[in-house]
């Protein structure tokens, strides 16, 4: 047995062993979904950066960063530039409504229907983040595993996961999150390290591969989407206070685009020929990582895959549970509920998922759609179901005709960003100010024949 398979072994079996030796206390709802809700800064950062710091994202931006070079730096900026946003505009407020479902603040301003609908528009958008994140867990671990075919892989993957996670709830995975945390700030430096160490090559970049209409409009989709992240939701929920949450999500922004940016330009200097731009970093790993580190890194992307997967499983369980199934205290619901979603993602990415990033952007539609319903939610008090509603409907119907009609070599994300969140804002106005203005009409007829409001 070489260093890399006993590296390997030893960290999972290690965290295995702190999950299922400490899981068991974990016997409320409350604790197996938020934590108690007794986060703190360090828990709480770390579990944020390892939920957005997921191999899917890691894949494609280190697969653009070989293509195109230090240009791809400005892949990571969208996440700094949209999680920056998400601590100035709603970290607080997600805090202060301290629920178990971000559809709660719809039904809570928009009535029971528009709960509904955003419950099930977010379930949707979900299942398609965990598919693509099952797809590029398997395209990672391939390389070391040959012999095995996709669906065999990607179970055998899933179930380690479950077997770490599953009877903890959200009290294992931040657990998790923040060993994974410092294993990537050890892994990521040295494969910028050793990438560096190798090669003399002086990338060149190539705009035309990654267009700033591209990157713009990728700014404005994660900075209206991320809003509604329902496993950042469950993670603020959790937090201990207000002022815990902002700092958290401030300071993850910060190590999320580092991160990430290690991954960029460590890429950017390889010029190995390999079948596909995404294979780049494990490319790297086996051809430049020493014996033993080796099995390390591949640990630690295994840890970004399964703590962001049952991270968001958990999210969806959460919500399952807040807006559907409201009876019962017990974390078992939480728990079969967690394994029906995995099951759920296993059979999606291997059967519907080709290009990930692609994927991954176009699972945003019916997320971006509920955006102006957020916002004006929180800071608009005329906002009404009207106007919530019409804002919904023409972010879901530009977001697919502009999928449908420009397509993903048309650019179709630069009119669906520059063009659909203004319009999806306009109708939400429009409607909220039609329905507002009906009302006074309506009871000021009324009153000139004598009915008043009971």
């Amino acid at each position: 047995m070489n260093g890399d398979v006993i590296a390997f072994i030893a960290i999972l079996l290690a965290l295995l062993g702190i999950g299922l030796f400490k899981n068991r206390r974990v016997q409320s709802q409350e604790s197996y979904l938020f934590a108690k809700r007794e986060c703190g800064l360090w828990p709480l950062t770390c579990t944020l950066v390892m939920t957005e710091l997921n191999t899917s994202t890691l894949l494609a931006f280190s697969g653009m960063g070989y293509l195109v070079g230090k240009r791809a730096l400005y892949l990571p900026v969208i996440f700094l530039v949209g999680l920056l946003f998400y601590a100035l505009t709603v970290a607080k407020k997600w805090k202060e409504l301290d629920a178990s479902s971000v559809a709660s603040l719809f039904r809570k301003r928009y009535g029971p229907f528009l709960g509904l609908v955003a419950s099930l528009s977010l379930l949707v958008a979900m299942l398609g983040f965990t598919a693509t994140y099952v797809k590029s867990m398997t395209f990672i671990f391939t390389p070391i595993f040959p012999l095995l075919s996709p669906w065999l892989l990607s179970a055998s993957l899933i179930l380690l996961i479950l077997i770490m996670t599953l009877r903890g709830g959200l009290v294992a995975i931040i657990r998790t999150d923040i060993y994974s945390f410092l294993l990537m700030s050890l892994i990521l430096p040295l494969i910028f390290y050793f990438s560096w160490k190798n090669t003399s090559y002086v990338p060149v970049e190539r705009v035309d591969i990654l267009p700033s209409k591209f990157i713009i409009s990728l700014i404005i989709l994660t900075m209206f989407t991320y809003i509604l992240a329902p496993w950042y939701g469950q993670k603020i929920f959790s937090a201990k206070s207000k002022r815990v949450a902002f700092l958290a999500v401030i300071f993850a922004a910060i190590l999320v685009f580092v991160f990430y940016g290690l991954g960029v330009i460590a890429t950017s200097w390889l010029r190995l020929e390999i079948p596909s731009p995404e294979l780049a970093l494990p490319v790297i790993i086996n051809a430049y990582l020493p014996q033993g580190i080796r099995g390390m890194a591949y640990a630690t992307l295994f840890m970004i895959s399964a703590t962001t997967l049952a991270g968001v499983w958990s999210a969806m369980s959460a919500m399952v549970l807040a807006d559907f199934w409201k009876t019962g205290q017990d974390y078992k619901r939480g728990l079969i509920l967690t394994l029906c979603f995995a099951c759920a993602s296993y059979l999606l990415g291997n059967t519907l998922v080709d290009r990930i990033l692609d994927k991954l952007i176009l699972a945003n539609i019916p997320v971006a759609a509920l955006s102006f319903a957020l916002l004006a939610g929180f800071y608009w008090k005329k906002a009404s179901p009207l106007g919530a509603l019409l804002s919904i409907l023409t972010g879901l119907g530009w977001g697919i005709f502009c999928y449908g009609y420009y397509g993903e070599e048309g650019l179709y994300t630069w009119y669906w960003a520059l063009y659909g969140i203004p319009l999806i804002f306009l109708m939400g106005i429009i409607g909220s100010l039609y329905s507002n203005n009906f009302k006074s009409w309506f009871w000021a007829s009324a009153k000139a024949f004598g009915i008043h409001r009971s």
